[in-house]
């Protein structure tokens, strides 16, 4: 087929900054970036637009009427499109808190789905993200009671081998017992994301300090940022190497509360999530998440008890979002993009425009940021 030229655009290049640049791509591969490329046997014309990574959206549960624990391909493959269709090239589908078999089944499903998927307008699946069962009672939000579990690292390695290895981010309470053997004995391979947690400062900071890096929906299902105990939030504002999840659907978090995490945590440790859930991209509406009936209504998927059960936004309305509440364009790019990707350890192939890195592209109009193409 040989390779492809994008033209004309303004390309955010290697996650720092938009610069007018030329894009050459052979085999699904970056193979060059300058300005004026005269190679290339097909052209894309980008002139007006903006041309950015493919965003990575590393929680969420489901889309368009399918959800990612339903446990069938045609779940799978539903969600993959509906995500490539709206920018996201990359995504961790995260498995809701079940019995030990179920979870099983679940993660072997998309692992299996994830190596058989060979369609190219489809995003691809980066690993599985774990949101349970190891998750504190009295913070569970949408996740089933009866099913939580204590952190038990046996559990873990039958889960990951049943997955092929794909379980890259696993949610944790770190203040129940077990959760600091989890860590330290398989962190190597997996990235542990606090959440869903009454832990204090110290037990979250001795938790960071095993090696958990991630935070899972910063403010949300977590002990509130006090000035005498600042809890996950301040133990994770301490640790400069931890990455910070925020959902900003206009829902879950305030648009002051992100402007005051970007200023906490700075562009480059906020990762941007959607949380979204099958009723994402339909109407209002009777939907399911983790087993439970989940009420749609406007912009919000709620349980009968008004609990938020996930979002019904996708990633990509997540990061205009983000732009609307006053987050500058760049920094809003870089959280759905190469920092979603930094934190899963897949950034070395993914996640940024630049030679040697896969050829994912959203060309979005410069003006209206709406997707123009996805590549």
């Amino acid at each position: 087929m040989g390779s492809t030229v994008l033209k004309n655009g303004l390309v955010f290049a290697e996650g720092e900054s938009f610069r007018r640049l030329d894009i050459e791509y052979e085999n699904g591969v970056i193979t060059a970036l300058g300005k004026d490329l005269t190679g290339g046997e097909n052209v894309v014309d980008c002139s007006g637009c903006l041309v950015l990574p493919g965003l990575a959206d590393v929680h969420m549960h489901g889309a368009c009427g399918a959800d990612v624990s339903g446990g069938d391909r045609r779940s799978l493959d539903r969600i993959s499109q509906y995500e490539f269709e709206n920018g996201i090239t990359l995504f961790c589908p995260a498995v809701m808190t079940f019995p030990q078999q179920k979870i099983s089944d679940i993660v072997s499903c998309i692992s299996e789905y994830a190596s058989d998927c060979e369609k190219t307008d489809r995003a691809l699946i980066a690993g599985i993200h774990l949101e349970g069962p190891f998750l504190n009672v009295r913070k569970c939000g949408a996740q089933k009671k009866e099913y939580i579990q204590m952190p038990d690292v046996h559990k873990l390695e039958k889960w990951q081998q049943a997955a092929k290895g794909m379980i890259k981010l696993v949610t944790i309470a770190p203040e129940l017992p077990g959760a600091l053997e989890c860590i330290s004995s398989l962190g190597d391979s997996i990235h542990f994301s606090l959440g869903h947690s009454c832990a204090d400062y110290s037990a979250a900071k001795a938790a960071i300090d095993a090696g958990a890096d991630h935070i899972t929906h910063l403010f949300n299902a977590m002990t509130p940022f006090h000035h005498r105990d600042t809890g996950v939030v301040g133990a994770a504002a301490d640790s400069e190497d931890c990455f910070v999840e925020l959902i900003c659907d206009g829902v879950h978090v305030s648009p002051a509360a992100v402007r005051a995490a970007f200023k906490l945590f700075g562009d480059r440790r906020i990762v941007l999530v959607s949380d979204s859930m099958e009723a994402t991209g339909m109407p209002d509406g009777e939907y399911v998440l983790g087993g439970q009936r989940v009420l749609k209504k406007g912009s919000s998927a709620r349980l009968e008890d008004g609990t938020l059960a996930g979002s019904v936004s996708d990633l990509y309305e997540c990061m205009v979002n983000a732009v609307k509440m006053g987050i500058p364009l760049e920094s809003a790019v870089r959280a759905a993009t190469l920092n979603p990707c930094r934190s899963i350890g897949v950034s070395h192939r993914f996640g940024s425009i630049c030679a040697g890195k896969a050829a994912h592209f959203l060309v979005v109009d410069k003006n209206e940021l709406s997707v123009r193409k996805v590549i």
